[in-house]
């Protein structure tokens, strides 16, 4: 082989392992730090110049504004929010509407938790029926519902603790 074929060779064989070491260091950085968890309220991306291009040649339509559940027509009075009461989110609300909460780990679920305790998506509040049900979805530690440990959809009654790891949750009116 001649000279240059073997300072190549070296140069890509240096090349992967630089390569293979900061992978190395974002996996350990993740482990040490945890997920990112991002801030949904303040998601606003820069749009890339080729996508605002694109958006620029088609017909504009007109914008509605999202439409809001009144209080009065949801699940007849029922809870509105979402409270976490205990734990490392403590005092966090989530305004409950016609879908259902994720609670988890995961940084796609609604409520994410940054706790050892709870699975990547551990749990889900959703409404049924005119009443709220929590749902453990194959956690490892399980959900409580008033110390019940959850085996099949349960509802929750307005105020009744729902504890997901080491965070304890409430719906409130």
């Amino acid at each position: 082989m001649s000279e240059l074929t073997i300072t190549l060779l070296r140069l890509g064989y240096l090349a992967l392992l630089w390569v293979l070491v900061l992978f190395a260091i974002g996996v350990l950085r993740r482990d040490l730090y945890g997920t990112r968890i991002t801030d949904r309220r303040r998601r606003k991306a820069a749009v890339p110049a080729a996508a605002a291009a694109a958006v620029a040649t088609e017909p504009a339509r007109p914008e509605t504004a999202p439409t809001r559940i009144p209080r009065s027509t949801r699940s007849g009075g029922g809870p509105g929010r979402l409270v976490v009461t205990e734990g490392p989110l403590r005092g966090t609300i989530i305004p409950l509407g016609a879908s259902s909460v994720l609670i988890g780990r995961a940084p796609g679920c609604t409520l994410v938790l940054d706790d050892d305790y709870s699975s990547s998506r551990h749990a889900r509040i959703f409404p049924q029926g005119g009443q709220w049900f929590v749902e453990d979805l194959g956690s490892t530690n399980g959900t409580y519902v008033a110390d019940q440990r959850v085996e099949a959809p349960t509802p929750v009654p307005t105020g009744t603790p729902v504890r997901v790891g080491q965070s304890v949750l409430e719906l409130q009116r």
